[in-house]
């Protein structure tokens, strides 16, 4: 396997530090291939790392911790290629971490907050509430240091004024309406362990107590909550971002104005702060052991307008990140797949699979795979971009998607269409079973995607820019020269 970072800083991983092979990664042909990670790869291994990988396999989730040079040089790499997870097991405090609280109002709310986080150091960031006395004698009731923004300036500014005030080597943003479970430092923390990461976000799930149609819905969908399984987030991964309504720092890793919260985004700011930490060479990782209770929005209009609030980021994440929000990416060879299946014409389409497996299987030549390794690659390749097309037509799509399913009775196009973005829905459904029936279900899924959809659509109009609503569709390797060729005369006629 290649080294991967930014080049600059080794990032050796200290001795007993266990990892476990992550849910998604298969091995190939012995050993000697692996698929998975973040973004998804296949990757050549060594003759040297397969004892190690069979070792890794029959410890399962347990994990292992292998302290011989060959064994912390391989766990290196698979935790950066994310085909691996660590696990490290919770280590009782106490912690050297400050939490940073940006407040803006909702006293109630921050005392509940305040009483999850004693023990450690607290700074409160008052982003300039219309009225300061209730939040002042709230902190003062919880020991915590206040400080106060004159103006309203964001919870990106709040932040980074937590973060230049605290004294400790870790900072925890937690935000005024999440509450900490127990332990949840005592979890996190271990991660540290790993030079490499600079974040560990833990799970945030609606808090419990309502019954109410939308609370169910939540508990089940909530925007913030990133699921069961640990990940490495990373741009074109199982998990692209985490939220950082509760997040835990390395102190040092984010000081740097560089790395900072960027205080122009008053949304989209999370998102940008962790890819910006990838892009220095830093590991960002998701925890769901950790968890924490959020507050969410139950009445409908707020509901609707915070999922279309999530969207507007869209155009300041695409200026400053470009390529990353392309809505799908898919290649030509599944576009022609889907097409043709869409038309009613699978002998078509298995020919057409079968030629993209076989061109596949020659650029795989060089790794000790067989055709059962290109086979499965494009049939996974194919259901993954029928469902990110169907997944754009739920959200920055969504006019074109009501459009095919309002068509579906009539014709076949539509109904493959509508097929791609439902299933997803529904097979969501049949795995998480939760408290809402599925037609509910679909509609609030439906309801939210859209929401967040049209709210890309009218930062894209206001920024006067297509860029977060179009697909980046990968062409066959053959056109890449012509494609360059093409570029590069483009941009000299344009200087």
């Amino acid at each position: 396997m290649s080294g991967s970072g930014d080049g600059r800083r080794s990032f050796p991983l200290p001795a007993g530090f266990p990892i476990a092979l992550a849910r998604g990664t298969s091995l190939w042909t012995g050993g000697r291939v692996a698929t998975g990670g973040a973004p998804w790869k296949v990757v050549r291994l060594g003759a040297a790392a397969r004892p190690h990988l069979a070792a890794l396999r029959r410890a399962g989730a347990r994990g292992l911790a292998d302290d011989s040079p060959v064994g912390r040089a391989l766990a290196r790499q698979l935790l950066d290629h994310g085909l691996a997870d660590p696990v490290p097991g919770p280590r009782p405090g106490p912690h050297d971490v400050t939490v940073v609280i940006p407040a803006y109002g909702r006293p109630a709310e921050l005392e509940a907050t305040l009483a999850t986080v004693e023990g450690v150091p607290v700074v409160v960031v008052d982003d300039g509430s219309p009225d300061p006395g209730p939040l002042r004698r709230a902190a003062a009731a919880h020991g915590a240091r206040l400080v106060r923004h004159d103006r309203n300036r964001g919870p990106a500014a709040a932040r980074n004024t937590g973060l230049r005030l605290a004294g400790t080597p870790f900072v925890a943003f937690v935000d005024s309406d999440c509450r900490p479970m127990d332990g949840w430092l005592d979890v996190l923390m271990p991660h540290f362990d790993d030079p490499r990461v600079a974040a560990v976000a833990p799970r945030v799930v609606p808090g419990p107590g309502d019954t109410r149609l939308l609370a169910r819905y939540e508990a089940a969908r909530s925007a913030l909550d990133m699921g069961v399984r640990p990940a490495l987030v990373r741009p074109g991964g199982r998990l692209g971002f985490v939220p950082t309504a509760t997040l835990l720092v390395r102190a040092a890793a984010v000081r740097d104005a560089d790395a900072a919260f960027d205080e122009d985004m008053r949304l989209g700011e999370d998102v940008d702060f962790v890819w910006r930490l990838g892009d220095r060479g830093w590991n960002v990782r998701y925890e769901p052991a950790a968890r924490v209770a959020h507050t969410p929005r139950l009445r409908p209009a707020d509901w609707a307008r915070r999922r279309h609030q999530y969207g507007t980021s869209a155009a300041d994440l695409a200026r400053r990140h470009p390529g990353r929000l392309a809505p799908a990416r898919p290649s030509l060879w599944n576009l022609a797949v889907l097409a043709l299946l869409a038309r009613g014409r699978p002998v078509p389409a298995a020919a057409c699979a079968g030629i993209a497996a076989a061109l596949l299987a020659r650029r795989l030549s060089r790794l000790p795979a067989d055709w059962s390794l290109a086979v499965a690659l494009v049939g996974k390749g194919a259901a993954a971009d029928a469902a990110a097309l169907g997944h754009a037509l739920r959200r920055e799509w969504w006019p074109v998607g009501l459009l095919a399913l309002a068509a579906a009775p009539r014709s076949r196009a539509a109904r493959a269409a509508a097929l791609a973005m439902l299933a997803p829905i529904a097979l969501e459904w049949l795995r998480e079973r939760p408290a809402v029936g599925p037609a509910s279900y679909t509609v609030l899924r439906l309801a939210e995607d859209a929401a967040y959809g049209s709210g890309v659509t009218a930062a894209a109009a206001r920024a006067r820019s297509a860029a977060p609503l179009l697909p980046d569709v990968r062409l066959p390797e053959a056109f890449q020269p012509a494609l360059r060729r093409a570029g590069a005369a483009l941009r000299r006629l344009s200087g």
